[in-house]
């Protein structure tokens, strides 16, 4: 074996040396490892604190949507709804109103697949516009299903038909917050009153569009056309219609009697509710006392609203400007009904034989525990 050189030995002790950790820096070491535990520290504490912070700040503002605007019956709920709602002083359920279904592309048959989509939060939409989507809601405008206001008023109250409701909208992702009356759609016309079936043949209506007010004057031997009020009323002025179907507080904010008619007839065939709805998505994401604090607000809202003083104002304007107001008795409806069997028919079947049923039979026991009910 080959001696080292003295040269080899310095090397290797100065390697020998370098390996080794100097005084001073065996000293700083603790005090390294001390900052960066601080540091790390301090990184976990301001991410807590952002944390903190992202939960105290301001829920976002919920989008309302509704398609009608204050001066109706359905927009005005919808406006008293974000009001209360915003008066809970909750973050969570602070509501800004859209109307004119703004937030569905301004089509009110589009507003339930605005809430599916989170373009809006919360929206109070009719009965007859969203069973486009949901056909169970259409059952209470199943012509003559409930011809006047108690039947009506009886209809939309039944817990079971709520909760049959209130399951078919869960199917499409949203949540039944309250369901109430919106009334009857009611028939003005110019040159002769409206009291038996016969009478509607040939006549010609400016209808909504909506399937199931189009098939029922078609069944009845009517001329239904789909245009809006003002297109309505050139045509009323120039003989091209001979009357008007809507809501009483839209005929009368539509300045009916202007434009010629001269009868309105109550004869209670298809009626509409006004349903509040919340996207399930946001419902699952609220406390139970959040969802009650909804429910109570809707509820005041449609009290606050009160649809049927609406109606009557409406119709009080309406006969003080000349209208002649003709009302149709239960044997009347019963003959309308009988004129429109088919339909009903078909329409009964699109509905739900399960939801028209369940509606049977709450106005059936409205007339029987009503005083002088059989």
């Amino acid at each position: 074996m080959r001696p080292q050189s003295k040269a080899s030995e310095g090397r290797c002790s100065i390697a020998r040396m370098s390996k080794r950790p100097s005084p001073i820096a065996a000293r700083r070491r603790p005090w390294a490892r001390h900052a960066w535990f601080a540091v790390a520290v301090l990184g976990l504490a301001t991410l807590a604190n952002a944390a903190g912070a992202a939960d105290a700040s301001p829920a976002t503002e919920l989008k309302l949507s509704v398609a009608a605007g204050p001066a109706l019956t359905l927009g005005k709920a919808a406006e008293r709804w974000s009001q209360l709602l915003v008066e809970t002083g909750d973050a969570r359920l602070g509501a800004k109103l859209y109307p004119g279904a703004s937030l569905a592309g301004r089509d009110p048959a589009r507003e339930i697949g605005a809430l599916k989509e989170a373009a809006a939060d919360l929206a109070v939409g009719s009965a007859l516009q969203w069973s486009l989507q949901v056909a169970a809601l259409g059952v209470v405008g199943l012509p003559w299903i409930a011809p006047d206001n108690d039947a009506l008023a009886a209809l939309v109250a039944n817990e079971r038909l709520r909760a049959a409701l209130a399951q078919k909208l869960e199917q499409q992702e949203l949540m039944l917050v309250a369901i109430a009356p919106l009334g009857h759609r009611e028939l003005a016309t110019t040159s002769r009153a409206i009291r038996a079936p016969a009478d509607l043949a040939g006549l010609r209506v400016r209808a909504s569009p909506l399937p199931i007010v189009h098939e029922l004057f078609l069944a009845l031997g009517a001329l239904p056309q789909a245009m809006g009020f003002a297109q309505a009323q050139a045509a009323l002025a120039s003989g091209g219609l001979d009357g008007v179907e809507g809501l009483p507080t839209a005929l009368a904010a539509a300045r009916t009697a202007v434009g010629g008619q001269r009868h309105l007839v109550l004869w209670g065939a298809t009626a509409d509710a006004m349903v509040f709805a919340v996207r399930k998505p946001l419902w699952d994401t609220l406390s139970p006392a959040q969802h009650a604090m909804l429910r109570k607000t809707a509820v005041q809202a449609i009290a606050d609203t009160d649809s049927a003083g609406r109606r009557e104002a409406a119709l009080r304007k309406l006969s003080q400007n000349g209208i002649a107001v003709v009302r149709i008795t239960a044997a009347g409806h019963e003959a309308f009904r009988s004129a429109a069997a088919d339909m009903r028919a078909r329409w009964r079947g699109a509905i739900g034989d399960d939801v028209v049923s369940i509606a049977e039979e709450a106005v059936a026991q409205r007339r029987t525990s009503a005083p002088g009910g059989s």
